[in-house]
């Protein structure tokens, strides 16, 4: 069947409140996976004794691998007639419960990447541990993964397919409700691609320009 320009203006609208969805689950999760993982590597690093640091050096690898099936299984669950402005908060949740424990690690590598003087210098002036991590070290650290932290973000825009399978609807989910009506699959997923470009495209480019902003300081 030969793509109809009507047709795709005509579900459009649809795609877009899709997107929507999308984009609040999309950014929502990385925030979520960002704040997740600063703390999950923090008590890694700081932890009081052997046995609570190894709990939580430990928890990455079982999350990273059990995180979507139990996310998945609990939803097919606890499901109800939420409108999608109501499912993004767990949307993002999911997304963010699969992410954080690989942003844990990158915090972590970046945290051990400050040269230790930085760490004695600190102590020498007395600085609170407040003081230390939010003026000395967390400036350091971070500006060395925005790449990374980019690349989980581009990667999680591809993961949003994935929630439609606990009724988010999401764009990808708009799409294949649309070619199940209509028997009509050109237009949707054309559209689709087109926009996850115009989504994604952006937030890669605002990630290069972070990136070359914390290079020239």
């Amino acid at each position: 069947m030969p793509f109809s320009l009507d047709f795709a203006r005509e579900i459009l609208p649809l795609l877009l409140r899709g997107a929507v969805v999308t984009a609040e689950a999309t950014f929502g999760g990385m925030t979520l996976a960002m704040l997740g993982g600063l703390l999950l590597a923090l008590a890694r690093l700081a932890g009081p004794a052997p046995s609570p640091r190894w709990r939580v050096a430990t928890f990455p690898a079982c999350a990273t691998r059990r995180c979507w099936c139990s996310s998945i299984s609990c939803s097919m669950c606890c499901r109800s007639a939420a409108s999608a402005s109501a499912r993004s908060p767990p949307a993002s949740s999911r997304l963010a419960c699969t992410t954080a424990p690989f942003l844990a690690e990158v915090y972590r590598a970046g945290i051990e990447a400050v040269p230790g003087g930085q760490w004695e210098a600190s102590q020498a002036l007395g600085l609170s541990a407040r003081d230390m991590w939010s003026d000395i070290i967390l400036p350091q650290a971070i500006p060395p993964m925005t790449p990374v932290f980019g690349n989980f973000l581009i990667g999680m825009f591809k993961d949003t397919p994935l929630l439609a399978t606990i009724t988010v609807p999401e764009l990808f989910g708009a799409a294949e409700q649309i070619a199940g009506d209509t028997y009509r699959y050109n237009e949707p997923y054309t559209m689709v691609g087109l926009i996850f470009l115009l989504i994604s495209y952006p937030a890669a480019v605002g990630v290069r320009l972070l990136e070359r902003r914390f290079n020239a300081n």
